[in-house]
């Protein structure tokens, strides 16, 4: 028998006895960084040391016996005269008379515990009794972390604190967290990452760090070593090393500066109107780059409280009744398709309009309006007459081009789609042209003004725009992609003038006009349907503002919505009173932020030295 397992079965059981000693250590991949269109780090992985407590070799006695012996050789004179060759055989000889007086394991763990936790507990920041009561020495696991998140220059010392006075039991693993630029921005876009049970790796929990996660996760690598009976690293043995390959990097299109002027003017937004949601967007109409974008509420990326109460990307995952943003579709569609010029004439029914089922009503009657001035006035019954004389099938075709009923294509965590509903109602024909009877997202809307800004190509939001290895190298592009062509470029040319109209006097939005530039938007002032009541609510309501700037050569298209202001005011709640305020401040930052060349020349004020 003795020859079968030396001889016969040899290499099956040496393996076997090797693994009760040999340890793999993993070496952990960095996760990639995330970047924005300048370079700029928004995220990226640091290393933090955790320290760990092998309660197995803190109950060995042959382990610990050593430390104790430390302890007691420190208390005597020789030991600052005996170098450290002395001092380990001193420690050695030491700790085989200790053994020899077999006092018992609890003896032996006591003093060693004690010993261990005088040392470490104040560099740590604590007493030896709130380490001790840590360790836990009697409880499972073996293996347990004492403190995380160590700073690698104090771990380094504490290891080296606890080589010096020969302490047995303890380790450092390394391990990688996230370190962001600044954890309030851009949370719901970033996104969160973490680790499932016993599990060294982060994995992307939401936002880019989901969507991306094969990229920026990398590949761990490990070293195996051999260890004796009391924990020490056998140096004769050379084990295996797999190194490790860190994660992609990821640029985004976002611009930082940018981002953080929409973190202010959302923060400004929510402090004056309390809202229950809330969003800014800000896009580069030419090729769909989003520049900034945010939701509120929101989370910290770091604390993470109310993380999955507040984690809803209102931006991307909103579904609202746009109200009259939508109207640009049936004045878009008229023009392209010819049916009316831009200085026509529609009867708009002086407010009130009866055919069959349908009931359009205005707010403000009117009679004769040019094409321009139903977006310039916001008039419901003129908006409905272009749609109309489009046709029903015709004018659903539009709204399918535009993209509504289905998702933006962002591809950063779940998006919505929205709700069209093809069913041929003449009703529900009516007041889907004036914004209501469907859902959007606010993606969705900025989308579609960023189709008129560039001249009449709708693009595929793009919010990536490469991926490169750790090396520099770039493994995959993002270009810019246009999904179709929904309007000419004289269409496009002529909307455009007509929202230029709407911030200027007699328009809906003149509080939305920046001094210095040419641009033009739409307001959107919906009523929110009232589930109990189940009629439309006359306090509750989404009100938004959309536009562009500047209006010839559009380099920016921007949304604020803001989804039920609640703080009262000497005013009602209007697109043009709420959101496009908010929307002029926005620009004005983001213009002066990029240099952007004035489009039209300053008047000068009283006492200014021309």
């Amino acid at each position: 028998r003795l020859v079968y397992l030396q001889v016969v079965d040899r290499k099956v059981y040496s393996a076997k006895a090797g693994k009760s000693y040999e340890r793999v250590n993993p070496m952990l991949a960095k996760r990639g960084a995330i970047d924005d269109c300048n370079g700029e780090v928004i995220v990226k992985s640091v290393i933090s040391k955790t320290m760990m407590v092998d309660k197995y070799h803190l109950r060995e006695p042959r382990t610990i016996c050593r430390g104790i012996a430390c302890r007691d050789l420190m208390r005597t004179p020789e030991w600052y005269q005996w170098d450290e060759k002395t001092r380990a055989r001193k420690i050695k000889a030491r700790s085989r008379k200790l053994l020899q007086l077999n006092k018992g394991q609890e003896w032996y763990i006591n003093e060693h515990l004690n010993y261990a936790c005088k040392v470490l507990a104040r560099p740590l920041g604590m007493t030896p009794e709130k380490l001790k009561e840590l360790i836990a020495i009697d409880a499972k696991p073996y293996d347990k972390a004492i403190v995380k998140n160590l700073d690698p220059e104090l771990a380094y010392r504490l290891k080296e604190l606890i080589a010096e006075k020969h302490i047995k039991g303890f380790r450092f693993d390394e391990t990688m967290k996230r370190s962001y630029n600044s954890a309030n921005m851009l949370t719901h876009t970033i996104g969160i990452t973490g680790k499932l049970k016993n599990d060294l790796v982060e994995k992307g929990r939401s936002g880019i760090e989901y969507a991306y996660d094969e990229y920026l996760a990398g590949k761990n690598g490990y070293r195996k070593e051999m260890r004796d009976r009391s924990g020490e690293v056998m140096p004769a043995y050379h084990g295996s090393i797999l190194p490790p390959i860190n994660g992609d990097n990821v640029e985004l299109t976002i611009d930082m500066g940018i981002q953080a002027i929409v973190e202010e003017q959302l923060d400004y937004l929510v402090r004056e109107y309390n809202p229950v949601r809330a969003t800014i967007i800000v896009m580069n109409p030419q090729n769909g780059d989003i520049l900034g974008i945010a939701s509120r509420p929101h989370f910290n990326l770091e604390k993470r409280k109310n993380v999955v109460k507040n984690g809803f990307n209102y931006a991307l995952q909103g579904e609202y009744e746009p109200g009259s943003t939508f109207k640009v579709v049936s004045v878009s569609a008229a023009l392209n398709e010819g049916i009316k010029g831009y200085n026509d004439r529609v009867f708009c029914h002086n407010g009130y309009y009866r055919e069959g089922k349908v009931r359009v009503r205005d707010d403000h009657p009117k009679g004769y309006l040019k094409v321009w001035q139903i977006l310039q006035k916001s008039n419901n019954i003129g908006t409905y007459m272009l749609a109309k004389q489009l046709g029903y099938k015709r004018y659903m075709r539009y709204v399918k081009a535009f993209g509504f009923g289905s998702k933006a294509g962002v591809g950063v965590g779940s998006e919505g789609a929205g709700l069209v509903r093809h069913n041929g109602n003449m009703p529900d024909f009516a007041t889907m042209t004036y914004g209501y009877a469907l859902r959007v997202t606010p993606m969705q809307i900025a989308n579609l003004y960023c189709t008129i800004a560039n001249g009449g190509k709708l693009m595929r939001p793009r919010i990536v725009k490469r991926i490169d290895n750790y090396l520099g190298e770039t493994v995959e592009e993002f270009p810019p992609k246009v999904i179709r062509r929904v309007l000419s470029e004289r269409a496009a040319r002529n909307v455009r003038r007509a929202l230029e109209t709407v911030v200027q006097k007699g328009g809906t939005a003149t509080r939305a006009d920046i001094e210095g530039y040419t641009e033009g938007g739409k307001t959107g002032t919906a009523e929110k349907w009232d589930n109990k009541l189940k009629h439309y609510s006359k306090t509750k309501r989404v009100v938004s503002f959309v536009g562009m700037l500047p209006i010839k050569h559009p380099q920016f298209v921007c949304l604020v919505l803001v989804d039920e202001p609640r703080i009262k005011k000497d005013y009602r709640f209007y697109g043009g009173t709420v959101a496009a305020p908010v929307w002029r401040e926005t620009m004005k930052k983001i213009a002066a932020y990029r240099n952007l060349t004035p489009t039209e020349e300053v008047k000068p004020q009283i006492g200014m030295i021309k």
